[in-house]
């Protein structure tokens, strides 16, 4: 038996981007951040942020680039998976990405219009609602692009 499942609260660091594939099926990408607050070996308070590259499928695609935002605090559940490619040097890269299965805006209204994400509706509780149907697993296997890529390089700390 084996189990590949991940569970995430953090915070949108860019709104999603939405792709359509050739058969009209939305995908949406998005990078979350989380922290870990820890003391070092000399007893100073530490913080650490870890960056989730995550993709979103079909209806929730859709969902996540109408109420999502950069800033956003978000519940997702998903599972991990790794892509390898060839960079520009012809060195074999592997990346890791959040498919998710399940998402849901945390917060309440201000945390919602803070974040940018009031949108045509006033409650985040009703995105929330539609965005809790597990997403069909229609990635079969297929490489699809999921945006830019993020070295250590990128990453401002």
């Amino acid at each position: 038996m084996s189990v590949n499942k991940v569970i995430l609260v953090g915070r949108l660091g860019r709104d999603p981007e939405t792709r359509f594939t050739g058969g009209g099926q939305a995908v949406a990408n998005f990078s979350v951040a989380t922290d870990e607050t820890y003391k070092d070996r000399n007893g100073e308070k530490q913080k650490r942020t870890e960056w989730h590259k995550i993709v979103v499928w079909g209806k929730q695609a859709e969902i996540a680039q109408q109420y999502l935002k950069k800033g956003s605090l978000i519940f997702i559940e998903g599972r991990i998976q790794s892509r390898e490619w060839q960079d520009k040097e012809g060195q074999k890269r592997t990346s890791f990405e959040i498919v998710a299965s399940n998402f849901r805006m945390l917060g309440g209204r201000s945390d919602a219009a803070a974040a940018g994400a009031g949108g045509g509706r006033s409650s985040a509780d009703d995105v929330e609602s539609h965005a809790a149907a597990p997403a069909e697993d229609t990635y079969g296997g297929s490489q699809v692009p999921s945006g830019p890529e993020i070295s250590d390089e990128d990453i401002p700390f």
